[in-house]
């Protein structure tokens, strides 16, 4: 039984990888630590995957109550999931085109790594920036963590922010003294 339900899962990540062009790393260990890592990696690439279509509720279905959305670091975490869906509709009025692709996964313990280069052309203000029309990409890495449930417990987002701002014409935020 085992090992249908650990082919079964090995099959949809495949086919989510071709249909999304995302790939997955291997994992080793027991059946059921293989299966758990393969099921948040799933959740993760999924989060991802809808992100960029632009599905806010989408991206989120497989969060858990307690959430926390870390970002880039830049601003304290969110944990209401409203502000959270909010701000990345506002984002996605600003970016427009923003895309992501060529996803990695890589999973170890609880935490799942999402590789992959995001894009975008800064066509509407966000937050306190005033558009540019300038374009910026990105490699980033989204660092999932996931209770015993296969939930996600939080996300941060990590890139470099000075690249974006640079790339979109913006100036760097002052450090706070």
């Amino acid at each position: 039984m085992k090992k249908l339900i650990l082919s079964m899962a090995v099959a949809a990540i495949f086919l989510l990888a071709c249909n999304n062009k995302t790939t997955t790393a291997t994992t080793t260990g027991s059946d059921s630590t293989t299966i758990y890592l393969e099921k948040i990696k799933l959740a993760a690439l999924q989060s991802d995957s809808a992100f960029v279509k632009k599905d806010v509720d989408g991206s989120m279905k497989d969060y858990a109550p307690g959430f926390l959305e870390y970002g880039s670091g830049a601003s304290k975490p969110m944990t209401n999931m409203d502000s959270v869906k909010a701000d990345a509709k506002n984002f996605f009025v600003a970016f427009p085109d923003f895309k992501g692709e060529n996803f990695h996964a890589i999973a170890s313990d609880s935490t799942v790594v999402i590789l992959g280069d995001w894009s975008g052309t800064f066509k509407s203000d966000y937050m306190k920036m005033k558009a540019t029309g300038k374009s910026f990409k990105v490699a980033d890495a989204d660092i999932f963590t996931f209770n015993k449930a296969g939930k996600a417990t939080s996300h941060r987002s990590i890139q470099s922010l000075a690249s974006f701002l640079t790339q979109l014409g913006v100036p760097m935020p002052a450090k706070k003294k």
